[in-house]
C-alpha cells in the first residue's frame, strides 16, 4: 500500500470523483425542466461525496471531526444513490448506466463505513 499523502491519494476519494464525473456526464442529458431539480440535486450530492472526504481527512487529527464528515459523505452517496433511482424511473438513464454507478456507490459507501468503524487507522 502506497503511502496516502493528500486526500486525493486516498482510493475512495479518486471513485468518488470519477463517480461525480459520471454523474455529471449523465445529467447532461437530462432534460432542460429538471435543471433546477433533479440534475441539480443529484450533481450536488455527487460533488458532496468526494468533497467532504476532502474535509475529513483535513480533519483527521480529531476522531470525533473526521467521522462526523465521513458520515456526511456517506449520507451525500445514499442520497446520490435517491436521486439515481429518480433518474431511472423517470427514463432519463438506462438500466445499465443506473445499474453501473448504483454499484459504484455502494463500494464507495463500503469504504467509508470502514474508515468510519476503524477511525483509528486514519486518524493522528
Amino acid at each position: 500500500m502506497e503511502k496516502i499523502n493528500t486526500h486525493k491519494d486516498l482510493r475512495v476519494y479518486q471513485l468518488s470523483f470519477e463517480a461525480g464525473m459520471e454523474i455529471y456526464n449523465l445529467s447532461k442529458t437530462f432534460p432542460k425542466d429538471e435543471t433546477y431539480s433533479l440534475t441539480d440535486q443529484i450533481r450536488r450530492s455527487s460533488r458532496s461525496v468526494s468533497g467532504n472526504l476532502a474535509e475529513a481527512w483535513r480533519k483527521r487529527r480529531y476522531e470525533k471531526a473526521f467521522v462526523a464528515k465521513l458520515s456526511d459523505s456517506e449520507g451525500e452517496a445514499a442520497e446520490t444513490q435517491v436521486w439515481l433511482d429518480y433518474a431511472l424511473a423517470c427514463k432519463y438513464i438506462a438500466e445499465n448506466e443506473h445499474s453501473d454507478i448504483y454499484t459504484k456507490y455502494n463500494s464507495i459507501l463500503g469504504m467509508i463505513v470502514k474508515m468510519i468503524i476503524n477511525p483509528n487507522k486514519w486518524t493522528l
